[in-house]
């Protein structure tokens, strides 16, 4: 049986504990990220690995990070690696589209990029620029309808519109 995100994400090649609560982990797009999972860590039902012993005996199994009976799914933790490199994770993107009730297609719109594009950007399947980025911070301020904005609104044009 092949799950969804097996068509979607990348995949996590190889995995490695660094120091307390780090993991290095290499992805078949090609990036190395090193991921920080110490909030994660704080949590009640990591209590059984947080001990450094057997934190470092991460593994990957069906494609997840893996621990005894612990699992941290494959696009979680290359979101989490992707914000944490200063880069714009396919979660942002997505929390973006749904904050703004966007389809596809009014992403795609509000963009000026094909829908193809942004579902590639929102599976990950391709890295998000940091101009597209921009563009949906850009787009968030303004809410532009048919023609685009000459200036951005000054802060109290800004607060009126998201009062």
């Amino acid at each position: 049986m092949q799950f969804m995100s097996d068509f979607f994400f990348p995949k996590i090649e190889s995995v490695k504990a660094l120091t307390k609560w780090n993991v290095r982990t290499v992805w078949s797009t090609g990036e190395t990220l090193d991921i920080d999972l110490s909030k994660l860590m704080k949590l009640k039902a990591f209590a059984e690995i947080r001990q450094a012993h057997i934190f470092k005996k991460v593994h990957l199994k069906h494609g997840h990070l893996e621990w005894f009976d612990t699992e941290l799914g494959a696009d979680n933790v290359y979101a989490w690696g992707k914000e944490q490199s200063g880069e714009v994770s396919h979660e942002m993107f997505e929390v973006w589209m749904a904050r703004n009730n966007l389809s596809l297609t009014t992403a795609a719109t509000a963009l000026g990029v094909s829908r193809r594009m942004v579902s590639y950007y929102r599976t990950a399947t391709k890295s998000i620029p940091r101009s597209i980025w921009l563009a949906c911070l850009g787009w968030e301020i303004t809410k532009p309808n048919d023609t685009l904005p000459r200036t951005l609104p000054s802060v109290q044009e800004y607060a009126s519109f998201h009062a």
